[in-house]
Parts: C-alpha cells; structure tokens; sequence
C-alpha cells in the first residue's frame, strides 16, 4: 500500500474545505445575483420603507435562537455518545451546515458531524443526526396537517391523517420484516438504547425550535404590513413550511422552494407576490447564509480526526 505523506494529506484536506467553502458562497451569491424573481428596487424600497434598527435586532434574535436550539439539541444527542460543549456542538452543525448547503436535503450535513468523529462512530453519529431531524420533520407535519385544516384544505388534512395512521398500522405489523438486515423492529430498539431524558430533552428543544421559526415568519409578514387574523397566519405558515419541506431541495435553493408555495397559499388571502418573495428570502437569508457565513470559518478551521 502507498503511504501518503503527511504534508500532502494536509494540502488535500486544505483544498477540499477550501472547495466546500467557496462552492457554498458561489451557490449563495448565484441564487442572491440571478434569480428573475428577485427584483431589487422593489427589495430595497420595501427595505428601506419599513426599516427599523430595534425591529431588525429582533427579528435577527428570532435566527440566533432558531440555530442557538439546534446546536443544543445535537450536544444533547450526542452525550449519547460522550458529553461535548456547547462551542463544539456549534463548529459541528454550523460547520455540517455549510456543507450540506449545495446536497439535496442537506444531506451533506450528516456525512459533515460524523467527520468530527471517529471513523468507527460514524453511524452512530449519522443514527443521532437522522434523530435530530427527524422529530423535527414529525412536528412539521403535525402542524402543517392542522394547517391544511384550518385553512380549508381539510380533504388534503384528512388524506395524510389517513396516510400516517396506514403508515404506522403497517410498520406495527411488518416490524419483523428485514430488508437488507435492517427492520422496523431493530430500528425501535436502537431508539429504545439512547435515554428517554434525551429523547424528551430533544423533543421539547425541537418544539421551541419550530415555534421560533414560525414566529419570525409572522412577526416579518407584520413588519410588512400584511394584516391577517394570528390563526389564519400561523395556519399558512405551517402549511408552507410542512409542503415546502416535503419537496426534494438544495438548501441553497430553499427560499425559492418555500417562496413558490408561499405565493400560492398567501395569494389566496390577498397578501402581495413581492412581499412574500421578500419575506421568504429574508428568512433564507437569516437562517442559512449568516449560519453559513460563520460555518464557513469552522469549516477551515476544521482538523479531520480520520488518518
């Protein structure tokens, strides 16, 4: 076997964080440069109309709290496997973040936290990582579906409640079956090993998380002028957030996603196109690309543990 020289390992390594960074900027900056449903007068104008120095710390305290959840949730998952503070659990999702932003459904972040592991935790790590999403991913669909509802697309909220509840009789009755090894059964009891004090931790953090974001969705459709009735806003923004999540991404393309589906349910109640492209591309903007900026000195500052 050829052994590689250290110093050419550490050239490697430095060009492949210096790729991820730059790849990162370069999707940010072409989504900001070229997109034709971003008119910038317009964003200006609006900016510059309802501008507000207090309002802009508040609503920037919305972005921190949302991240400041995440990086809690992970270090709380991860003392699963060792305890780790609360500054290495934000080099770990801020620098993962940075590298899922160009893989669908940022599945990049997963293969990113396991790197600052060892080799041989590596699916445990990405085990802890699809747990951290997950219950997110059920909260979101929990609320969208009582979204659908109260907004009037009821047929739709009876049709995934009729889904889930078949998609859960089925795994309850095919637990034992094996695909590949791997089963529902075994999938429980490996969810069953890590401590319900986590796993409650974890769902309680999740539940904040999620009522963070949607919160500063409404409090910028307010700072807008856009006045609808709280249930009917919050109901929307659940139903745009859980649909907009259900469709394949990249995460650099994440305000286009929800911004599309935006338009369309938001349409409906009369709100301006121009206002939710801008809202959604403010929340894109401060809860990406700052996570991304800053992941980004993470990601250079990053010294692999796989030699």
């Amino acid at each position: 076997m050829i052994s590689i020289p250290h110093k050419a390992k550490q050239f490697v390594v430095f060009l492949v964080k210096l790729l991820i960074v730059s790849v990162a900027f370069y999707f940010i900056y072409d989504q900001l440069a070229n997109n034709d449903k971003l008119d910038w007068v317009k964003f200006h104008s609006l900016l510059y109309d309802n501008q507000s120095f207090s309002g802009a710390l508040f609503l920037l305290s919305f972005s921190v709290a949302n991240r400041y959840l995440e990086i809690l949730k992970w270090q709380n998952l991860v003392s699963f496997l060792k305890p780790i503070s609360v500054g290495e659990s934000t080099k770990q999702v801020l620098g993962a973040l940075t590298a899922g932003i160009f893989t669908p459904n940022g599945l990049g972040e997963y293969a990113g936290k396991a790197l600052y592991f060892d080799k041989k935790k590596t699916k445990k790590v990405i085990f802890l990582n699809l747990i951290c999403n997950g219950i997110q991913m059920i909260l979101t669909i929990i609320f969208g579906t009582i979204g659908l509802f109260i907004i009037g697309y009821w047929k739709w909220s009876l049709a995934i409640m009729g889904f889930s509840i078949f998609f859960v009789l089925f795994s309850f009755l095919s637990k034992n079956i094996k695909v590949k090894g791997y089963s529902i059964e075994k999938l429980i009891q490996k969810i069953n090993e890590i401590p319900k004090r986590i796993h409650q931790k974890n769902n309680l953090l999740a539940l904040c998380r999620y009522l963070i974001f949607s919160h500063q969705y409404y409090f910028l459709f307010l700072a807008f002028d856009v006045d609808l009735p709280y249930v009917t806003m919050m109901a929307t923004i659940a139903t745009v957030y859980f649909l907009a999540s259900s469709l394949p991404s990249f995460q650099f393309l994440d305000f286009a996603v929800k911004g599309s589906v935006a338009v369309f349910f938001f349409g409906k109640l009369g709100v301006n196109e121009w206002i939710v492209v801008f809202i959604s591309t403010l929340m894109w903007f401060l809860n990406v690309v700052l996570p991304v900026v800053i992941g980004s000195y993470f990601v250079l500052k990053f010294k692999p543990k796989w030699n």
